[in-house]
């Protein structure tokens, strides 16, 4: 059995921002896809879906409101307190971690970042803390098709990259639910692209996007810096734990 067969996961998150260390959660989504790639066949069972709205506690900014919808008013009208939710959702990662399965998520590094630090701000325990060691398996279509397809014109985003991979680009973009089904369709599509993914572990496939993370940071940052930009991006995949800023309570 490969990993192509194993349980899915698929993460995503709405949030008040794009810094993952400073800004808040605002609406998650996971989605259980039981037999990974296989529901290519059409006899998979149906998407376990469970979606989450919190109150984030702070305003959330107009710039956000614009992308996923939700506004401070609807989030503290009808958003579960964020100690509840987060508790529910990173049990339900970590549980799926622990039973040696992979987590899908479209440019991991953000929203296990911040759902990471948001654990931490609310002194819930980290996924590092509460792994306790066991691997944390991540796949990450954005990571991997810089890296399989890295000379293809156009924007490396979830939309346009869906197209590519056989995947419907939805309408409806940018609601959590949805984001996480076209990201789990896009890597099925990868899959089938490119046979040699299946060839790895799950833990095999995280290392080997942890270097091709490694290497295209080296190659966009010398890119940046020749068109006189100053530019450090971070070589970890995926951050979670940010160097310096573990303690970070803001």
């Amino acid at each position: 059995m490969s990993w192509i067969d194993d349980p899915w996961m698929g993460f995503d998150t709405e949030t008040t921002g794009v810094r993952a260390l400073k800004d808040r959660l605002v609406t998650a989504a996971l989605v259980l896809r039981i037999d990974g790639a296989s529901y290519r066949s059409g006899v998979s069972a149906p998407d376990q879906v469970a979606t989450w709205l919190t109150d984030p506690g702070i305003e959330i900014p107009e710039q956000a409101t614009a992308v996923h919808g939700i506004t401070t008013e609807q989030a503290r009208r009808d958003g579960r307190p964020i100690e509840e939710v987060l508790h529910e959702l990173a049990g339900s990662i970590v549980e799926h971690w622990l039973r040696g399965y992979p987590v899908v998520a479209f440019n991991a590094t953000y929203d296990i970042t911040l759902v990471n630090q948001e654990l931490r701000r609310h002194r819930l325990g980290s996924f590092e803390e509460r792994l306790e060691g066991a691997p944390m398996l991540v796949v990450d279509p954005l990571v991997l098709d810089r890296k399989l397809d890295r000379f293809r014109k156009g924007k490396k985003t979830l939309t346009e990259m869906a197209p590519v991979y056989g995947a419907a680009a939805s309408p409806d973009a940018h609601t959590a639910e949805v984001d996480v089904a076209m990201t789990l369709d896009v890597l099925a599509g990868m899959v089938d692209k490119y046979p040699q993914l299946a060839s790895m572990s799950a833990l095999e496939l995280t290392d080997y996007q942890r270097q091709a993370h490694q290497d295209w940071a080296e190659d966009f940052e010398k890119y940046l810096r020749k068109q006189g930009k100053d530019a450090n991006i971070d070589r970890e995949w995926p951050q979670i734990t940010p160097r310096g800023r573990g303690d970070d309570q803001e």
